[in-house]
Parts: C-alpha cells; structure tokens; sequence
C-alpha cells in the first residue's frame, strides 16, 4: 500500500492512500489519527481518457466523455458512495468515518494525458480532436450523509478550504493545467446526482469560456485605469452599501451591481488574492463564519433549501494573476416558492441574462432573514455589516480512530 503525508496549515495533515484500482483518495484530518484503510473492492477498469473538440463557430472547446452516461445517479443514502465504508457498503471511502477527502473522480471528464501532452492547433474546421487533460476530483465535506455545506461546524468549513487551497496548490504543478474551478451543486434543480454534502475540483486545460471572458474584462479595465477591477467593484460596493448582505474584519459578501440570476452573492477577501493557495492563514480562519452566514441567509430568504451553484473564480494557473482576483459565487435559480428561473431563450442561445428582481430587492431580502440565535454569523445591521464575528474556535473531529 502506497501512502504519504503532508502538514498543513490551521493543524490539518493529509495522508493519501491508493484505492482499489490504483487511484488515489487524499483524508484531511485535524486529530492525530492514523488513516491506512484498505479498499477491498474489485480492482475496475478506468474508463478511456475523454476527447476535446473545438466549435468553430465560438472557438470554444467542449469535451466529449461519452463513459459519464453510466455514472452512478441518486443512489438512496443506504448506497451512497460518498458516505464512509460500513457493513453492506463497500464506497468509494474505505475508511469507517472521515473529517474531508478528496478523491479522484470515478467517472472523469478530464485525466492525465501523459507525456508531451499540447492542445490541438487552431485550423478552423480542421482542427484536430486533441485529449481531455486534466483532472476531476470529488471533495466531500463531511461523512455526515444528511446535513449542508452550511450546517457544518466552523471548524469543518476551514478543513474544507484547506484541502481547497492544498489541492489548488498542487494541481498548479502541473503543465498541462491551465485553469482549476472548484465548485459546489447544491439540489436535483441545477443537476445534482449524489446527495451527498461534496463539491468538485475540475483542472482544465484551457480557460474555461467564463474564466477567459473575465480575464478579456480584467485586462482592459487594467490596461485603461491601471487598477484591479474586483478591488474597485468592491469599494463601490462598500460606498452603495445597498447591495451588501454582510461582512468581516477580512471578507465581504454583496449581491452584484449587475446580478444574473435571482439570488447571487460574490463573497471576496478584502485584501484581493490571486488564487486560494494565496489565501493568508489569518484569511482563511475567517471564512467560515462568513461562508454559515451567507448560505443560511440563502436557505432563510424562503424558509426552503435553496438550490444553488457556488464556484471559486480565480486567476488562471499562468495567466493574468496580475490582474484576476479570488472570489466566491453563490447562485441561484430559484425565485419565488415553487417557482424556478429557468435559462431559456435569450439566456440559453445567446447568453443574454434578463433579471426579474432589482439586485437592491435581493440584497434586502437577504438581510432581512432572521438568523438562529444559536448561530455566530452575528446581527445584521441596515449596512448590512455584522455587529459581531465569529472566530475559529477548537477542531472538533480530534480522537477519531481510523479503520484498518
């Protein structure tokens, strides 16, 4: 069995461990704890490396992984591969519990090329099918199967994020990797396919078309003004204070000036980081409180789980980290109990987004919901500004004993 160990910040180690058909699972833990289960499941074969095919019309790559068809869809809990390894249950977790893993992707869109690795050359229609480079990896939140990103502990949340910046750092290593996107579904209503509490980590390699929009945008509003366009779409945030939901000593959470969907919330460190591996320890242990409060303000706007897709946008691994800066985004689809925006005609086929709801409205409704009392996102003033931040108290997970 092949195994390493690293230390990380905020007391987090890792130990990653083969699984049974030679990928590898990686467990954050915050105790002293010794992680060498063994995955005792029929070695399966991987599934072919997927394909890359430009569309000459946009000049956008799309990636053909035909082997996804059969991956697994909204298995009930009892034959979820995400929760831990238990009698009955051989997952995709050996182990009996767990704190954060991250694993890579059963059924990926993007793997290792090998050697030599280069996209294909532009040649309009006879531009060759190049191979989906990459990496796509699982990151489960807890091993508590029913439960939300917002319901862990504060000190759950920062475990996450460490494994984030970890798995951020090292990905960048990488040649073929031009981009790394991690990012949460959250509901059947924007795709979901395992209930579980886990996000992903996807390593492109290319930009994405959203992240190389963004980048165009950053550039030319550097080029033409010499500042960063997120450190100034922030001061006019905190100038407007409308559109703020809340804010830390070191983040601040605002529905945009020009918001796309009925709920969206960009939630950015103060001081304008580059990527998340360039997050600063005392950054990083204060994202939690901020990450509880923004997501229950979400769930309390309709008393509902709201469905919702939150990203990390950051600079690409090599370009324009002069000018792109880290922040989160958190949207949503719904808009009224019941009733769902749905990315139809002018959203869809020209990506034109029209919005029902002033941004100012959904700021207010926001900071209008009533947190619970046990909470520690702390009281909204009109500002929007918390009255009182939490801090990053005592890991909670310590003395878990691993199985072997």
């Amino acid at each position: 069995m092949s195994e390493s160990h690293h230390e990380l910040a905020a007391g987090v180690h890792r130990t990653d461990l083969l699984m049974a058909d030679g990928r590898t699972i990686r467990y954050y833990d915050t105790s002293d704890i010794t992680r060498a289960a063994i995955d005792h499941r029929s070695p399966q074969l991987r599934p072919p490396i997927a394909t890359l095919r430009l569309d000459p019309l946009t000049n956008e790559w799309t990636t053909v992984a035909a082997h996804r068809q059969s991956r697994v869809f909204l298995p009930p809990k009892e034959l979820c591969p995400l929760c831990p390894t238990q009698p009955g249950l051989e997952s995709e977790i050996a182990d009996s519990s767990y704190t954060v893993v991250v694993f890579d992707n059963r059924s990926p869109s993007f793997a290792d090329p090998g050697e030599g690795f280069a996209l294909p050359t532009w040649a309009g229609l006879k531009t060759k099918v190049g191979e989906a480079a990459g990496k796509c990896e699982v990151i489960c939140f807890t091993d508590h199967h029913e439960t939300s990103f917002h319901q862990l502990s504060e000190e759950q949340i920062r475990v996450v994020l460490e494994a984030l910046r970890d798995r951020t750092r090292e990905l960048s290593q990488e040649k073929h990797i031009a981009h790394i996107a991690s990012f949460e579904n959250r509901g059947e209503e924007v795709g979901v396919t395992l209930s579980h509490p886990h996000g992903q980590i996807y390593a492109y390699p290319f930009l994405p078309p959203r992240t190389a929009t963004m980048l165009k945008a950053a550039k030319k509003f550097y080029k033409e003004t010499g500042k960063i366009a997120l450190e100034e779409i922030i001061k006019r945030e905190v100038k407007d204070k409308v559109r703020i939901v809340t804010e830390n000593d070191h983040w601040i959470a605002y529905v945009p000036f020009a918001a796309r969907y009925p709920f969206e919330i960009h939630v950015a460190p103060k001081r304008s980081v580059a990527d998340l591996a360039e997050l600063s320890d005392e950054q990083a242990d204060a994202y939690p409180s901020i990450a509880k409060e923004v997501l229950q303000r979400l769930d309390g706007v309709f008393g509902i789980d709201m469905a919702y897709i939150a990203a990390w946008h950051q600079a690409p691994v090599r370009k324009g980290r002069d000018v792109m800066r880290l922040h989160w985004q958190i949207t949503s689809v719904r808009r009224a109990p019941g009733k769902l925006k749905y990315l139809a005609g002018s959203e869809s086929a020209f990506g034109a987004f029209i919005m029902d709801l002033a941004p100012e409205q959904s700021a207010q409704q926001l900071r209008d919901v009533r947190l619970p009392k046990s909470g520690k996102a702390g009281k909204m003033g009109k500002s929007g500004k918390t009255e009182k931040a939490a801090g990053i108290g005592r890991f909670s997970r310590a003395g878990r004993s691993g199985r072997s």
